[in-house]
Order: structure tokens, then C-alpha cells, then sequence
């Protein structure tokens, strides 16, 4: 996996934090917890793109690679 992956998972986790907190205050628990059960599994997947950069990708690369990914996401919107 790579930065681009690990940065699209934190966005999707973000966005479904959001709905899950928004959904609270609705008090729509069930629609809640469906969007708390997706944001964990997005974070989990940001985690495992994160752990294996940090073992193939220098700091410099990383570097490179996170400022590219967070462009391509910011442009996608």
C-alpha cells in the first residue's frame, strides 16, 4: 500500500467520523454505529499503509510521497 492509499482511508475515516458523530445528535444509533464500524476499518487500513511506508520509504521519500498524496486528494474534491 501505499501514501495515496493510506491518505484516501484517513479522509474516508474523517468523513464517516463525521456522520457517525452527526447521526448521535440525530439519534439515529443504528445509522451511528454503522458509520463508527466503517471509520474503524478505513482507519485500520491507513494504519497498515502506514506501518509498511514507514518500513519501505526513507523520510525524504515519504516526504515526497505524502505532500503528492495529499495534493491528488485535495484535487479529487
Amino acid at each position: 500500500m501505499s501514501l495515496d492509499e493510506a491518505a484516501r482511508q484517513l479522509k474516508m475515516a474523517a468523513h464517516d467520523a463525521q456522520v457517525s458523530f452527526d447521526c448521535v445528535g440525530l439519534g439515529d444509533l443504528d445509522r451511528a454505529q454503522e458509520h463508527a464500524v466503517t471509520l474503524r476499518a478505513a482507519a485500520d487500513a491507513a494504519l497498515t499503509a502506514l506501518g509498511q511506508a514507514a518500513a519501505d520509504m526513507s523520510p525524504q521519500e515519504a516526504q515526497v510521497a505524502g505532500e503528492n498524496a495529499v495534493v491528488a486528494l485535495a484535487e479529487d474534491s
